[in-house]
C-alpha cells in the first residue's frame, strides 16, 4: 500500500512539473516596433510557435530563459498568439498597439468647387505609426484653410477610430483654397480650387447694325463679385412679329456676345442657368 501511494506520490509531482514547465508568459501589451520578450518555467528543450499579424515562426527555445522579441518581430498592430511545446502544448494570447503618429494621411473633396456653398469641402486625416499601423488612440487634428491673407477655417478634432473630419463652406472669392491638418508636429497641405458661383446679376446691352443686332453681356459676375468661367453658357433670346430667334453662347474673358438677324421691332433677353437677365428693347431699323 505505501509503495502505491508513494508510486501515486511520484507520478503525480511529475505531471505537476510538466504542466508548471508549459507555462507561457507575455506580455499584457506592446507598442508596435518596441522589443519585448516571452518567458516560460521549468527547464529542458520546448518548441515555440508565434503568429500574428505578417509573421508565423517557429522557434527552438531552453525552458525558463527568456525569449526575446525583436523589433520587426512585433511591428504589426493586433493580436498574437505564442505556444509552446513539449510533449503538451500551451499558449498564450497578447497584444501590440500602434505607438505614436509619425505620417499624416490627409484627403480633401471636392478639387474643385463654387464659392460660397455650406458644407461643400470636406476632409479626413488618419495618423499612421512608422510601421504604417492606423493609430487607434484618440489624438488630436488641427484643420485649417485660408485663401490668399484670409483665414476660412480654424478647428481642432479627436480622431474616432483612427479618424478625423471636417466639413466647411467654401469662401467668398474665386482661387486657390488652402488646407492644411496638423497632428503634433506632423503636417500635410491639400489645395482646392474655388470658382465662381451661378451667375448674378446678368445686364444685356444690344445695338443695330447693318446686318443685324449685336448683342452683349456686361462682365458677368456672381453674386461675389467673381467672373463667371468662360465657357459658361447665356441664353440670348430675340422675340419680334417674326417669332423668336435663340441663341446659345459661351462667355469669354467674362463677357458673352451673340449676332441675331431678326428685323422689326425686337424684345431681347439673356439667361444663365435659372438666372435672367434684363430686357431690352429696340423698334424697328430706320
Amino acid at each position: 500500500m505505501r509503495r502505491t501511494l508513494l508510486g501515486c506520490a511520484v507520478v503525480a509531482m511529475y505531471l505537476a512539473e510538466l504542466c508548471s514547465a508549459q507555462e507561457v508568459h507575455v506580455p499584457a501589451l506592446v507598442s508596435a516596433g518596441n522589443e519585448t520578450a516571452i518567458s516560460t518555467t521549468g527547464s529542458g528543450k520546448a518548441t515555440l510557435y508565434l503568429s500574428g499579424p505578417g509573421i508565423s515562426s517557429k522557434t527552438e527555445i531552453n525552458l525558463g530563459e527568456k525569449f526575446i522579441l525583436h523589433s520587426e518581430d512585433v511591428r504589426n498592430a493586433g493580436e498574437y498568439v505564442t505556444i509552446v511545446c513539449t510533449d503538451v502544448c500551451r499558449s498564450a494570447v497578447f497584444h501590440v498597439r500602434p505607438s505614436k503618429p509619425a505620417y499624416l494621411t490627409f484627403l480633401v473633396h471636392p478639387s474643385r468647387v463654387p464659392v460660397g456653398q455650406g458644407d461643400a469641402v470636406s476632409g479626413v486625416a488618419l495618423p499612421f505609426d512608422e510601421f504604417h499601423n492606423l493609430v487607434l488612440d484618440r489624438v488630436k487634428v488641427s484643420f485649417q484653410s485660408t485663401a490668399g491673407d484670409l483665414r476660412i477655417l480654424s478647428q481642432s478634432v479627436l480622431t474616432q477610430d483612427g479618424v478625423g473630419w471636417f466639413r466647411a463652406a467654401s469662401g467668398k472669392s474665386a482661387g486657390k483654397l488652402q488646407i492644411v491638418a496638423t497632428v503634433d508636429s506632423l503636417s500635410s497641405v491639400r489645395a482646392v480650387q474655388q470658382v465662381a458661383s451661378d451667375p448674378c446679376n446678368l445686364r444685356t446691352k444690344a445695338h443695330r447694325t447693318p446686318k443685324g443686332v449685336d448683342i452683349e453681356t456686361e462682365p458677368v459676375r456672381d453674386c461675389s463679385g467673381n467672373l463667371v468661367p468662360d465657357g459658361t453658357i447665356v441664353t440670348f433670346s430675340a422675340a419680334g412679329p417674326g417669332g423668336r430667334n435663340t441663341v446659345d453662347a459661351p462667355i469669354k474673358q467674362g463677357i458673352a456676345r451673340a449676332h441675331i438677324q431678326t428685323p422689326g421691332s425686337l424684345v431681347i433677353s439673356a439667361a444663365s442657368g435659372t438666372v435672367m437677365g434684363n430686357e431690352v428693347r429696340l423698334g424697328e431699323q430706320p
